[in-house]
């Protein structure tokens, strides 16, 4: 076991006052004072209520950390959205506080958010110390160098077992099985007590399994004494035991040997053990694999850069070498298990990938479930994959092709007997995740008082003396939209006018007038886009002569630009809902010469 000591801040006597990421007209508020040391604060910031953008602030005394920092993918109204990370509002009030950012594992809801948040948290020559297992601090830097965000950060890896003293917090890491290398538990050791935050995890306990959860560690934390369990309940709805992920294995290499064309298969860009895996199969059977996917690609590159997976030599090809061999001698590994739009996969089911098409006796696998919000995009992937002739497996049809990185009823049940909490903080869940999990430890002995469903923004304090865990305040917390490389710059209007384009098109119409007399040049010209039935001639004739008989109308006394812009929206939007019951956004243009 290694102890580090945590590259924190000076204690509050040394502390820097003209810090401007503290905020003076929240001093009053009871959450911008520290925590007394025999009590700990719970603040989610995300990961409750929903799936995604986990981050959690732990508060103890005068130190505050940060458990994860991720991502949550758009859903289909937020058009025009990159990602939506979570609101560290709370953490920039209370900056000088802040000790760093403890990272449980490396997929993108636990991750992602860290090239936008940490320009946000960094303040002067202090960089915000980040601590994870070398796998998802790889990733970690291979984000933030992509977005130019590595100088606000410190890396410190960390193994299983080490200690990380982060002011009066004392981070021990767990490892546990998940569908990626590199994935912790994390127990904080505290003057209040023991809290534990579980990540992502299952109790795989089978022999062949690459990674197993330390199931011994988390028995001796529960004779010493927990305080409180932040648990993951995503799957609380499962009944029984998640499968290992060897079955996937056996049903990956059984394909990979029986199909006679080429064998495509899509999963998370972070399942490095079910890629590694593949890829020792296809060399097994005398097949070459191609990688198609940045963000797989770099995080292979990053895995194998580190030492997490061992391949064969000369088992990877490029994609252009992959295209002139026999398909029977080719495996492709794509990104889209998603059905995210610009992916590898999605563009192959489309016919617009520039350098992949299907082939004839294709057989795509994938090797994932649709996380909520994308269960539309990922059938129409697959109804597109379809449509050009490939043969498609999903989990629907071999139930072994995908099994999840998560623990299902029995094994939270499980842990839940394990570490015998005080208390418990059902996260990473949606809000049925988090009632059927309360209910489930209710099944256990457990007080509802003692299992609280926290949403987010929630200061959640626990102590040993209390009966319960008291919710003390609350504070700012949500959603920041990024766009593009904005971040938090769109507006519940902007989004409002783009779900409006979207619905019902737009307009524009363009009107050369004199300058004199106010009176028309030229024919009014009105372009649509998205207006059903704008391919019509007569539709588009009409439109303009009851725009130009609307405007004639009004030309006498030589109309402000105003009017004519409203005369223009009115009389267009009017004959348009008429025609087509549509209310698209209409956009005059006037010039004047």
């Amino acid at each position: 076991m290694t102890q580090h000591t945590g590259a924190g801040r000076p204690g509050p006597a040394n502390r820097n006052q003209n810090n401007k990421g503290t905020n003076p007209a929240r001093a009053k508020s009871d959450t911008a004072k520290p925590a007394n040391t025999n009590t700990l604060r719970v603040v989610p910031l995300g990961g409750v209520g929903e799936v995604g953008k986990n981050a959690t602030a732990i508060e103890c005394g005068p130190d505050i950390i940060l458990v994860d920092a991720g991502v949550k993918f758009p859903e289909e109204e937020q058009r025009g959205i990159d990602l939506v990370i979570p609101d560290v509002s709370f953490l920039r009030e209370r900056i000088d506080r802040m000790r760093g950012i403890v990272l449980t594992h490396g997929h993108e809801d636990h991750i992602g958010a860290l090239p936008f948040l940490l320009p946000q948290l960094a303040h002067g020559d202090w960089k915000v110390p980040l601590y994870g297992s070398r796998l998802t601090l790889g990733m970690v830097e291979a984000k933030l160098r992509e977005r130019r965000a590595l100088i606000y950060a410190e890396l410190h890896p960390v193994e299983p077992g080490d200690h990380v003293q982060l002011g009066q917090i004392d981070c021990e890491f767990i490892s546990v099985a998940h569908s990626i290398p590199g994935s912790f538990m994390v127990a904080m050791h505290t003057t209040a007590g023991t809290m534990v935050a579980t990540g992502d995890y299952k109790l795989d306990q089978s022999q062949d399994s690459p990674y197993q959860t330390d199931r011994i560690r988390l028995e001796e934390l529960g004779k010493e004494g927990v305080l409180g369990l932040m648990t993951d309940c995503v799957r609380i709805e499962r009944q029984g035991r998640t499968p290992p992920e060897t079955r996937v294995f056996d049903a990956l290499d059984q394909l990979i040997r029986d199909e006679k064309g080429r064998v495509i298969i899509t999963t998370f860009a972070s399942n490095i053990p079910r890629l590694e895996q593949a890829i020792i199969s296809a060399h097994k059977y005398g097949r070459s694999t191609a990688i198609a996917g940045r963000s797989m690609d770099q995080n292979m590159s990053v895995a194998a850069e580190l030492g997490y997976i061992h391949l064969p030599e000369g088992s990877v090809v490029t994609v252009d070498q992959a295209n002139r061999m026999p398909d029977g001698k080719v495996v492709l590994l794509t990104t889209g298990s998603q059905g995210e739009p610009t992916s590898a996969l999605s563009r192959i089911a489309s016919g617009v990938h520039p350098t992949i098409q299907l082939h004839a006796g294709d057989t795509v696998v994938l090797s994932a479930e649709p996380v909520p919000g994308n269960t539309e995009s990922v059938a129409r992937t697959i109804d597109n994959l379809f449509r050009r002739g490939a043969k498609v497996i999903y989990k629907e049809l071999n139930p072994n092709v995908h099994v999840s990185g998560h623990a299902s009823r029995d094994e939270l049940r499980d842990t839940l007997r394990l570490l015998k909490p005080r208390y418990v903080l059902p996260v990473h869940g949606e809000y049925r995740h988090q009632y059927l999990y309360s209910q489930m430890a209710q099944e256990e002995g457990y007080d509802s008082e003692r299992v609280p469903i926290s949403e987010l923004g929630d200061v959640m304090e626990l102590s040993m003396t209390a009966n319960a865990v008291r919710k003390v305040s609350h504070v700012p917390a949500g959603a920041v939209l990024v766009d593009g490389l904005t971040v938090d710059n769109v507006s519940r209007e902007v989004l409002r006018d783009r779900l409006h384009l979207a619905a019902d098109g737009v307009v524009v119409a363009t009107l050369v007038l004199d300058h004199a007399s106010g009176e028309l040049l030229a024919e009014p010209e009105v372009i649509a886009r998205g207006v059903i039935s704008t391919e019509s001639e007569t539709f588009m004739t009409q439109a303009i002569e009851q725009l130009k008989r609307s405007l004639k109308r009004q030309m006498r006394g030589r109309p402000e630009y105003n009017e004519i812009a409203e005369r223009t929206k009115e009389s267009l939007g009017t004959y348009i809902w008429q025609k087509t019951h549509l209310r698209p956004l209409i956009i005059p243009t006037i010039t004047e010469i």
